[in-house]
């Protein structure tokens, strides 16, 4: 995953890179087969055990234009702006290039392009990922200030008992150097890239860091398999109203849900009265989760045969969900865990959300659910990243397509945040919450009482004031930042499966 630039940016390469041959194939420019013509129709068969499924692969001998025209139809039929798809000759292009030039090219009223999340993943890694949390890294969470030199490089926070963990790398800390390139000035962006997000398992790169409290250090990183822990940092802090719960929550992957049961039945036993969910780094995964969440901040009485969130697909299918053929139903808000087990809930008129660029898609579904319903969000911290839309991750050949297909709507039938919640204060305005524009503190722990984020949720809970803005918080930096960076530059580098909406058909 490409993290830095190096002055300039920009690269090469044209639109034809991946052009191959000529002719039509049969191709009639508006005609669309079914897509069941060419699915499993593969280059490269596979063979054995879909661990998905628990089948027998289906794939058949193909070629490249049976993918591609496989997802040409797929994506006429599914595609939730399908109309804007300029129809392009399928035997011309290599797949993954053919696949990419199957979107809109629109923007929003901001000028963003309307679809910034199409995309592909190795269907073995993408199981694997989303099921367990597993993937090759270090377990920590950069956070890039700028990709561009200048560049500030931090760590966001690290995932417990992995090899970021063990080489004392926490929240603040600055990195300095990967393998000998100066990280704010170094043009060698493709040693920096490597570092930042390896390879392979047993790949080992030198850093230079600068800990919070000012120290210098050489340490050795070596990447393994880990897996994530998405719920983190959870405790009561007891105030002269009431006992408030935080916890720090990171992705809508499956291991997520127990996590959460753990957390909320803490929290209920120690009879908080307010929560204060931590989803500035959370970019979005399992629609489920973000259901079940839901359910465990307002509770039965506040959610019982209500919805959650209502799938609109494009104009083909208004009745019927095109994925799964079934009549499109609303999603409620989820009482029990796939296992069948009994949510525990906290039974809140209000939740306080600490969010950020990197709160997206299935964190803004926790967000607009609770609107629809009735229940106070208060946002503190800075504008969301905008993504009421999702997929249904689908497998062809051996690669995982991720296409949006449809915008998630609340009980009231509002879903046009394209452009991110932000707080009542905000310098720029978008879809309006009560609360208070905080920039991210890395001066702080996640969860501690004094990092500006946490502080200003517990500050506007006890008198309805936000404190005076501030710039990002940096170790060593004080209240000073320099002006060249903006929270709107902060780049978390993550898959990009872990920034959407995501619904699984089984």
């Amino acid at each position: 995953m490409l993290a830095l630039a190096a002055c300039g940016g920009g690269g090469s390469g044209g639109g034809s890179a991946g052009r191959i041959g000529a002719g039509n194939n049969g191709w009639t420019q508006g005609v669309f087969p079914p897509a069941s013509d060419f699915q499993s129709l593969c280059v490269n068969p596979r063979t054995g055990i879909n661990p998905a499924t628990g089948l027998a692969y289906a794939d058949r001998s193909g070629s490249r234009t049976d993918e591609n025209n496989y997802l040409r139809s797929y994506s006429n039929d599914t595609y939730l702006w399908y109309r804007e798809i300029v129809d392009r000759n399928p035997a011309l292009y290599s797949t993954a290039e053919y696949f990419e030039g199957l979107k809109t090219s629109a923007t929003t009223i901001s000028g963003t392009p309307k679809d910034q999340y199409h995309f592909t993943q190795d269907s073995a890694e993408w199981y694997a990922q989303s099921q367990t949390g597993a993937a090759v890294g270090y377990g920590v969470q950069w956070a890039l200030l700028s990709r561009s030199p200048p560049r500030q490089l931090l760590v966001a926070y690290t995932d417990p008992n992995t090899p970021a963990s063990a080489a004392g790398l926490v929240r603040g800390t600055t990195i300095l150097e990967i393998d000998g390139v100066d990280v704010a000035n170094g043009s060698d962006t493709d040693t920096l890239n490597n570092g930042l997000s390896p390879a392979a398992a047993g790949e080992s790169h030198q850093f230079r860091v600068r800990d919070p409290d000012g120290t210098e250090r050489n340490i050795n990183l070596t990447a393994q398999t880990v897996t994530s822990t998405p719920v983190q940092n959870v405790r009561t802090v007891a105030t002269t109203s009431g006992n408030v719960g935080y916890m720090l929550f990171n992705d809508h992957i499956a291991p997520a849900e127990q996590g959460l049961i753990d957390a909320f039945t803490q929290l209920a036993n120690d009879n908080v009265t307010d929560l204060v969910i931590d989803l500035r780094y959370n970019g979005g995964g399992f629609l489920y989760i973000a259901s079940e969440l839901a359910y465990m901040i307002a509770g039965n009485t506040a959610t019982a045969n209500r919805t959650f969130e209502t799938m609109r697909f494009n104009d083909k299918h208004t009745a019927r969900n095109p994925i799964t053929g079934e009549t499109i139903t609303p999603m409620p808000f989820f009482n029990t865990s796939t296992a069948g087990q009994f949510l525990p809930a906290l039974n809140l008129s209000r939740v306080f959300v600490l969010t950020g660029a990197g709160t997206c898609s299935a964190s803004e579904s926790v967000i607009n659910g609770l609107r629809g319903i009735g229940i106070d969000v208060i946002q503190i911290g800075s504008r969301t990243c905008g993504k009421p839309y999702g997929f249904y991750p689908t497998d062809n050949c051996g690669t995982t397509y991720f296409t949006i297909q449809f915008r998630g709507e609340n009980e009231q039938g509002f879903g046009d945040y394209a452009d991110g919640f932000s707080p009542q204060n905000a310098s720029i305005q978008t879809t309006v919450l009560p609360g208070c524009q905080v920039a991210d503190d890395f001066s702080q722990p996640l969860g501690d009482i004094n990092e500006r984020r946490f502080a200003a949720a517990l500050q506007y809970r006890e008198n309805g004031s936000c404190p005076t803005p501030s710039s990002i918080g940096i170790p060593g930096l004080g209240k000073t930042f320099p002006g060249d960076y903006r929270e709107d530059n902060l780049y978390l580098p993550k898959a990009p499966w872990r920034e959407m909406r995501i619904v699984e058909t089984n």
